[in-house]
Order: structure tokens, then sequence, then C-alpha cells
């Protein structure tokens, strides 16, 4: 069982708005067992809609359709279906009330324009959206369903789990669908493939591995594909169980638990300890992956971003004499600034960044890409070198990444 994903609105294909309806979207469908055969994203344009319908029709099983529902005149997509059904409009009495109920609440006047969202074609079965005037649709033809939702991601999403994924369970059988998500530090796609090359060599039809590759990490996607739900879940454990012993060194836990700043977070906290950070080119990347945390104020106490070399001396206390011998970027002047936080927060561990980012060198003559970073506990410091190429962001994110990694080994052994 296939679908596929129309989303209408120039605001998307501008770059006005990013599309997180496809991706939720595609998650809820894959959840249920249907796989998403494409996602299209078009104008609002009567000629465009009509050749993404008919498509889309030669494509897959089920069609949903985001955005184009509003009350003016620029929203089209309601007589466009209409003609692609040869169909017309017709109002219906229950979504009017439904929109004289939601502007009455809002104490607003109700507006010709805003009655019409009361139009629905007519072989439509209609899906009452009730955190909004747009309703949902529901048409079929040649044994394909077609869905159109508004475009407001909230009133959509509330659509989808309430009234369409059980209407589509109710009218078909779907596949079971599990997905399980290894993440792995340190190690780069290529040679991680290669590590595992024979095991999945051998994975069982219905089982698919995918490498989802970032910076600093890779993440393995097993997916299980079939009918039988039992089959499917034991044969996934049997593999996961096969594959670790391969990638112990690597392996730091499952998507679907957490991520390893919430690993990190909970294995300080279980064991009573606290952090602080000094960052310098990761400008509070590091601080800020950790915050997003709920439970983050039970282990993590602070953080400095001294991104200016005076910061580094003024707040840090790092010895200014320290670093016009070694320069900002050195060994010496990122564990000063781990030792220096761990004691101003009195904490357990502390661990600092400082390096070139780019484009330019800045305040040290190190190359772009060079970062040291430091890790400081109470009975000592260490620190590692790395060069992470010459493009910023990718500088900062692995950077970032590899605190976490050195972090939860540092951890781990005490």
């Amino acid at each position: 069982m296939q679908a596929e994903i129309i989303t209408i609105g120039d605001e998307i294909l501008i770059g006005q708005i990013v599309d997180t309806n496809s991706a939720f979207l595609g998650k809820e469908l894959n959840k249920v067992g249907i796989s998403v055969y494409q996602i299209t994203s078009i104008q609002d344009e009567k000629a465009h809609i009509l050749k993404a319908l008919k498509e889309a029709e030669e494509n897959a099983d089920i069609i949903i359709i985001t955005g184009g529902l509003g009350p003016t005149k620029d929203d089209i997509t309601k007589h466009t279906i209409c003609e692609y059904f040869n169909d017309t409009l017709i109002e219906d009495r229950d979504v009017l009330a439904n929109v004289e109920k939601i502007f009455s609440s809002y104490n607003a006047p109700l507006l010709e324009v805003n009655k019409q969202q009361a139009l629905v074609p007519s072989k439509a079965k209609v899906l009452m959206n009730y955190n909004g005037t747009a309703p949902g649709m529901w048409l079929e033809k040649n044994g394909k369903v077609f869905v159109s939702l508004p475009g407001v991601p909230y009133e959509m999403k509330a659509l989808i789990l309430d009234q369409v994924i059980p209407k589509l369970r109710e009218q078909f059988k779907f596949p079971y669908i599990e997905h399980k998500t290894i993440l792995t530090y340190g190690l780069g796609e290529s040679a991680l493939a290669e590590r595992i090359a024979s095991w999945e060599d051998n994975l069982p039809s219905f089982i698919k591995l995918a490498y989802l590759p970032s910076l600093g990490r890779v993440r393995l996607r097993l997916s299980g594909n079939a009918y039988d739900k039992v089959l499917v879940h034991i044969e996934i454990q049997n593999q996961i169980n096969l594959l670790l012993p391969k990638i112990e060194d690597v392996f730091v836990g499952y998507e679907e638990d957490e991520s390893i700043e919430a690993l990190i977070g909970r294995l300080l906290t279980e064991k009573g300890r606290t952090l602080a950070l000094a960052e310098s080119c990761t400008g509070g990347r590091i601080a800020k992956s950790f915050t997003e945390n709920a439970g983050a104020s039970a282990f993590f106490k602070g953080g400095f971003v001294t991104y200016a070399t005076e910061a580094k001396i003024n707040i840090l206390n790092v010895p200014k004499s320290l670093i016009d011998k070694y320069s900002v970027v050195s060994r010496e002047v990122a564990e000063a600034m781990a030792k220096n936080a761990r004691l101003l927060y009195n904490s357990d561990y502390a661990i600092s960044t400082t390096g070139n980012a780019g484009p330019s060198k800045g305040d040290s003559d190190a190359e772009v890409g060079t970062v040291w970073i430091a890790i400081a506990t109470a009975d000592k410091v260490s620190s590692e070198v790395f060069n992470f190429g010459n493009h910023r962001q990718k500088v900062i994110v692995r950077a970032t990444n590899k605190a976490f990694e050195m972090l939860k080994k540092q951890i781990e052994v005490g």
C-alpha cells in the first residue's frame, strides 16, 4: 500500500515556510504500514493541481493533499478538486455551524467569504475540523483514496490522527512496519559499512538497513516490513543482537530511547555528578543541546561562552601569558579553560572547546578547522586536538558531537 503526499502553496516553493506537514505525514503513515511513494510540492494553480492529482492517482493508492483550502481567492484547491472529480460544491450545514461557532467564540464578525468554507464537493465525506474553519475532505475514485486537508499544521495533525488514520485502518489491511535506529559515534560511514558488511549481507529479505550519517555520528536504521508483527519484532531484535558485538566501541544507544545528550545527562544524574562548560568555537551549542532535555538542572550547573580572547582572560581567568606563549587555540588554553570552569562552578566535570571555525584564523595562527577539546575532573585534565575541515558550520557541529563522545567515555570510566 503506497501513498503520495501533495503540498500546495507558493510559500513552500519560495522558502517562506518549511514544509513540516510532509515529515509528519510520512512518519504517521509509516507507523500504520503505509509507504510514501513520493512527496510533491506545487503552486496553488489549477493546471499544476490537476496534473499532480492525475500523476498521484497513477502512482499511489492513497493521495493526501495539504494546503490551498483558505477562504481567499488565491486558494483554489476545492474548486480544482471538483473539476478533477467532475463534481460541484454544496453547502454542508454541519461545517457552517462549526464556522459560526468558531467566529462566535472569537467575538468576530462572520463574513460571507468565511461562510464559503462550508462549501464542499458533493461526493466528499466531510472530516470536521474542530480547530479551524476549513474541513477535511475524503473522496474516492477508481479504488484510490484522496484526502484533502488544511495546511495549518495543528489542524492537519488533529485530522490525521483523529479521523484519517482510523478511517484508513477500517478500510484497508496494512503490513506491520517496525524501525529500530542505532546511534554510533566516532566512526565514519564507510568504515562502519566495511566493518558490518558480512552482517548486512545476511539480513532477512523483509529487513532493510539504512545508513543515516551526520557530522561525527552515524545512525543505523533497521526497518522490518511484513504482515506478521511478531516475526518482524523478534527478527529485528535478533539482528541487533548479532550487530552490537561488532560495533560495541562506537555504540551509544537507540534513537527511539534517547539522544547522546540525554544519555550523558542520565549518566551524570544517576551518579550524582555535575557538569560545567567553557565554550569558545562552539558558541553555546553544547549547552543548548543539554538544556533542551528536561531535567538538565539535575546535573548541568552552567557554562561560559568565552568567545573573545579577553573573555577567556577576564571571566575564565586564563593567564594572558599562557595565551601569548601558546596561542588561544592550544592544548594549554583548552585545559586551563576546562579546569577553571570546573573550579568556578564547583562541578565534577567540565568540558571546554577552543578552535578556529573559520573562515579566517581570528586570534590564532592555527589552521581553520583546528579544535582543542579538554575535559577536567577533580583528578586530572585531558585534551585532544582535531581538524574538522574548512566549513564553519561543519566544524562547529563536529566539535560539539566529538565533545559529547569524549565526555561520555570519561563518565563511563569514572
